[in-house]
């Protein structure tokens, strides 16, 4: 689980606001250390999830208020966040969750399996999010959900054959065999007419999931709404990157140039300015 990546709500942003740089920097710093036990040096899965183990000790140390056994420094921080800001502790083992499927899963069945490891590996930082500017309504964390599962789809697509090199596989099996896809055609690069209606499928469900997010934008006050705005636009225009390539993510990873993201800067301000979401599905349907 990579923070750095797409997937999540913004942890760092000179438009986030002045007095919640330092508990995201906190948060950030804690899902940062898990999601390096799950991913890097050369521990064995075991070994990994030992760690998690003493991690999790340590989230529990937090919500019994008493001192860590690991990471003391970290969790003290943490708690002090956490008391501060009465944020929930479930997000945080949610974000082990992840961790833990980080280490054992390479493969996902079918969509719903997949969907559910994003529920675990990204939407927690969104909840995060709400619960520290107060607006953790039931309806702000669905389209808060929408907004970081269809963000961390995003990076999968763009990372297909990165993710193939380390033996993960995001694409749903399920959806590979009706669209005749086998893991031939990512270890071989084949952008070929199956390939491409197995990609068409997967654009489209993640666009109308960032649509379904996006009034979320519009409800958040100040400087965080506008970096919500920009952050389902950036998510839209690399949906139009991905089929303007043609689907092929393997020879080439699509990317934002400056005028991209110049698009994608405009497109933020109307929507911001006309308070409007409809923008957004004028976004979806064209290239600029």
């Amino acid at each position: 689980m990579d923070v750095d990546q797409y997937e999540n709500f913004p942890v760092a942003s000179v438009l986030l606001p002045k007095a919640l740089r330092a508990p995201i920097g906190i948060i950030y710093q804690v899902v940062r250390t898990a999601g390096d036990i799950a991913d890097e040096g050369d521990w064995s899965a075991t070994e990994r999830h030992a760690r998690l183990a003493d991690f999790r000790a340590g989230l529990d140390a937090v919500a019994e208020q008493h001192a860590a056994p690991v990471h003391p420094l970290l969790f003290d921080k943490l708690a002090g966040v956490v008391t501060q800001y009465k944020l929930p502790l479930a997000p945080f083992y949610d974000l082990l969750q992840g961790c833990a499927q980080d280490i054992d899963a390479g493969r996902f069945a079918d969509r719903a399996a997949l969907l559910d490891y994003c529920r675990h590996s990204a939407n927690p930082l969104g909840h995060l999010m709400l619960h520290l500017i107060n607006a953790a309504t039931p309806e702000n964390l669905a389209e808060a959900d929408a907004i970081c599962t269809a963000s961390q789809l995003i990076s999968f697509w763009l990372d297909v054959a990165a993710d193939w090199k380390k033996d993960r596989v995001y694409l749903p099996l399920a959806d590979m065999r009706r669209f005749n896809v086998t893991e031939a055609h990512i270890a071989s690069g084949v952008a070929d007419a199956d390939w491409r209606a197995l990609m068409a499928h997967e654009v489209s469900f993640v666009r109308e999931m960032l649509v379904r997010g996006a009034p979320l934008a519009l409800r958040i006050p100040g400087r965080l709404g506008i970096e919500l705005c920009g952050a389902v636009h950036g998510g839209l225009r690399f949906l139009e990157r991905i089929e303007s390539a043609g689907y092929d993510v393997f020879h080439e990873r699509p990317v934002l140039n400056t005028f991209d993201w110049c698009v994608v800067a405009a497109r933020t301000v109307v929507m911001w300015l006309s308070r409007r979401v409809g923008v957004q599905a004028r976004s979806i349907e064209g290239n600029a």
